[in-house]
């Protein structure tokens, strides 16, 4: 029997399994380990969403199949968010598409519109759908270089864009993420309006994953990309009620934007999917349309545990720690002393020597070597505990 799978092997070696193994043999062992390697949120679904759920779960026919592209009210409501925070139009029947996760969503847009010999460009490091999923789709793939001597430089990232687009003339696609995860960077909207320009020039699409619209931490709102005029001809973007609503295991997101890549979405999903549970729909729509103080209060918890982390780590002996201005992650530097290691050395040794999971930068990418991603998904408690046993560690 052939066991060569050809999309399979073009994947690297999945370091986060690595990670991920390390880790339950430690906690086998009895450790406890503080784990801030995954962006998974800790807080509970806001009490209101939770309900919603339970008064709809018992009514007759709700176990039955969904609508792939999600039920009419939730899409509606999504509209409505966009309308009002970004001030962007949205018809729900043909420019709005429900996912299960803006993950599923990523890697199935992949798999509709790539064809043989597509190129994407995509930042490096990246959250690793967004190159996977189409290298899965048989996309080739160029990495875009994120940061220019430790710093983000939103020319450079342009330039470097323009220089790619005139190499290549088999780019399809450019996706981008901001904030951003793994490092938490924000671009304003003259950055969206500069990408959008370069699109359209060499007509190619831009998909924005915009998951961390609402976990930021300054008076500036992130922008989207749609908020520029003529974006939907080119763009369309992602978000996900996971870290907004604390609802990542609900699995429930949205492609929104550009008519002819949401029916192609839409078109795939039909194959594959019959949608979300249609309650959890119905509760994710209340999320949407009912008081917004519970995003106001994670949004709070996340900036509370962010100063808490870098203020301690720092007083630990963790060297100078950039504040992120949004998001839901610290991306930090190594400390001066474990540089030459490695991120992925260092990680294991953190987790093995002081109790302490993070994720190793080189997992989002060549670009992210040197840094590690510390998840803001323990509590003050935790977060302070870690700090000292990181503290012991450095001092050994």
């Amino acid at each position: 029997m052939k066991s060569k799978f050809e999309r399979i092997n073009r994947l690297p070696p999945y370091i986060f399994g690595q990670i991920n193994s390390l880790k339950m043999k430690l906690r086998s062992e009895g450790r406890d380990i503080i784990d801030f390697g995954m962006g998974n949120p800790d807080m509970p679904t806001p009490l209101h969403i939770r309900q919603k759920l339970k008064e709809v779960i018992d009514k007759p026919g709700v176990g039955r199949y969904s609508v792939s592209k999600g039920i009419n009210g939730l899409r509606k409501a999504q509209a409505k968010y966009y309308k009002k925070r970004f001030n962007v139009d949205l018809n729900p029947s043909s420019e709005i598409i429900v996912t299960i996760g803006s993950k599923e969503g990523l890697a199935n847009l992949a798999q509709a519109i790539t064809s043989r010999g597509d190129r994407i460009l995509c930042p490096d490091p990246s959250y690793p759908v967004h190159p996977y999923g189409f290298m899965i789709a048989g996309a080739k793939l160029t990495p875009l270089q994120t940061f220019f001597n430790g710093q983000f430089d939103k020319n450079k990232f342009l330039l470097n864009i323009v220089n790619n687009l005139k190499k290549y003339s088999s780019i399809k696609v450019i996706i981008v993420s901001f904030p951003s995860n793994p490092t938490a960077q924000i671009v304003d909207l003259d950055f969206y309006k500069e990408l959008v320009k370069i699109a359209k020039k060499y007509q190619v699409y831009i998909l924005s994953d915009l998951a961390y619209s609402e976990i930021y931490f300054g008076n500036n709102p992130p922008p989207s990309i749609l908020e520029v005029n003529g974006a939907k001809s080119i763009a369309v973007e992602f978000t996900t009620l996971s870290k907004t609503y604390a609802m990542a295991g609900w699995r429930i997101g949205f492609a929104v934007g550009n008519k002819t890549l949401i029916e192609a979405l839409t078109k795939i999903k039909s194959y594959v999917d019959y949608g979300a549970f249609t309650p959890v729909q119905v509760a994710a729509t209340a999320a949407l349309n009912e008081s917004q103080k519970c995003v106001e209060e994670i949004r709070e918890t996340y900036k509370k545990r962010r100063d808490v982390l870098i203020e301690s780590f720092e007083r630990a002996g963790w060297d100078k720690i950039p504040e992120p201005e949004a998001s839901m992650f610290v991306w930090a530097p190594l400390p001066k002393k474990y540089k030459k290691m490695g991120s992925m050395k260092f990680a294991k040794n953190l987790m093995i020597n002081a109790d302490v999971a993070v994720a190793p930068g080189l997992a989002f990418g060549k670009g992210g070597e040197g840094f590690v991603r510390i998840g803001l998904v323990e509590n003050t408690q935790s977060i302070r505990q870690a700090a000292k046993n990181i503290k012991r560690y450095f001092n050994t």
